[in-house]
């Protein structure tokens, strides 16, 4: 797998590296609003970030640092992982863990670079997600983006202090419109 840098019209995604591993970035997976709805909830440290960051790298998976071109802010991270080549399959997270740039269609933006590059390059036929059903904004943006739902896990766990549902979904090359 070759994990090259990107662009969109506002965005830079960079492999995740060393250089991200950052108290800012640590903040993020450790605040309450951010993590929400992440199976990572907190009590991270600086030493802990640093090894996951390592770790997906000697796994060279697709794993992208999302910078803002006009500042080169990181503001959060998107990856296709785990993929699978014999299904053609991978599987879709994003974090905007900068809580300045929520709201901004920085995670559309992302997203539509990142599938782009999925279909297009890596040759998936089918990216998959799992969102949680409380997670309001995240299943509008990725119905409107054209992901189906597949399967709805009932009372998948405890987020924001009550049992929720996980949705998985999917979208096919064939469906993504750009």
């Amino acid at each position: 797998m070759k994990n090259i840098d990107l662009e969109s019209e506002r965005l830079i995604f960079k492999r995740v590296s060393a250089e991200h591993a950052t108290p800012t970035y640590v903040n993020w997976i450790n605040d309450a609003e951010v993590n929400t709805y992440l199976e990572t909830r907190g009590n991270y440290t600086l030493e802990l970030l640093k090894s996951y960051i390592k770790d997906q790298n000697n796994k060279e998976t697709y794993f992208w640092a999302i910078h803002l071109k006009a500042s080169k802010k990181h503001i959060g991270n998107i990856k296709i992982d785990p993929i699978n080549l014999e299904s053609k399959t991978g599987d879709y997270g994003i974090l905007i863990g900068d809580k300045t740039n929520w709201g901004k269609g920085y995670a559309k933006e992302a997203t539509l670079r990142i599938l782009e590059y999925s279909f297009k390059n890596i040759k998936l036929l089918k990216v998959k997600l799992g969102v949680i059903e409380d997670n309001v904004n995240a299943f509008k943006l990725y119905k409107n983006i054209g992901f189906k739902i597949e399967e709805v896990k009932k009372d998948h766990g405890v987020y924001n202090n009550k049992l929720s549902n996980s949705i998985r979904m999917s979208l096919h090359v064939k469906d993504f419109k750009q």
